[in-house]
């Protein structure tokens, strides 16, 4: 297949997996809603760079092993839903922040400072939550398998991995700042510890889904 031809073909299917919910999406938007438009973005980061390890293994082959191996594949459901209900629990464990609302707080960072991250965990988070996601693998053997060929070049092998994280980002740096609005952010500041228990439950039930469908 044509570069050209390839990226087209990246570009629409890759934009429907980034836009469909799940954990990527749940983790950005509780981290914008609770911690603010910088940490979203910061999340977005690392979730783009999550995308290299997929890219990088399937790339040498190795995504058609995993998916065609029953342990391989469980043994990565359990850590990636391990880490997805890691997630949720933190998250259900959220508490209210006792400093009060006024004018001059815009947003829901506020509420949730103590539980705000540096911005190497915030990107680490994003990284480890793509990473572990245990659906990428037969997710990618299909991508890769339509658009790469055995003389596909590893040039053209890296314009495709680095196009798959520029859309990666670009999308969730959009729902980002979608969610930091300052409209959106007055409605939510006041509920920024109910946003972390929600998106904490999604994340425990999004775990506990994959580890429950391992001979899927």
């Amino acid at each position: 297949m044509e570069l050209i031809q390839g990226l087209l073909v990246i570009t629409s299917v890759h934009l429907l997996a980034a836009a469909s919910p799940g954990p990527d999406f749940v983790l950005v938007s509780q981290q914008t809603l609770s911690n603010g438009k910088k940490a979203g973005l910061l999340c977005s980061i690392g979730i783009a760079l999550g995308l290299s390890i997929h890219i990088l293994y399937s790339a040498f082959g190795l995504a058609a092993i995993i998916a065609n191996s029953t342990t391989a594949l469980w043994a990565i459901k359990l850590l990636g839903g391990s880490y997805l209900i890691f997630l949720g629990i933190k998250g259900l464990r959220a508490r209210a922040n006792s400093q009060p609302v006024t004018s001059d707080q815009p947003t829901a960072s506020q509420l949730s400072a103590p539980n705000q991250l540096s911005a190497t965990k915030t990107i680490g988070l994003g990284f480890l939550c793509n990473a572990l996601n245990p659906k990428a693998p037969i997710y990618f053997v299909s991508l890769f398998t339509i658009v790469i060929s055995a003389d596909t070049s590893a040039t053209h092998l890296a314009i495709y991995g680095i196009w798959m994280m520029a859309i990666q980002l670009a999308w969730f740096s959009l729902v980002t700042i979608l969610l930091s609005t300052k409209k959106v952010a007055t409605k939510l500041q006041s509920m920024g510890y109910i946003i972390d228990r929600i998106a904490g439950g999604a994340m425990l039930l999004l775990g506990l889904k994959v580890i429950a469908s391992r001979t899927n």
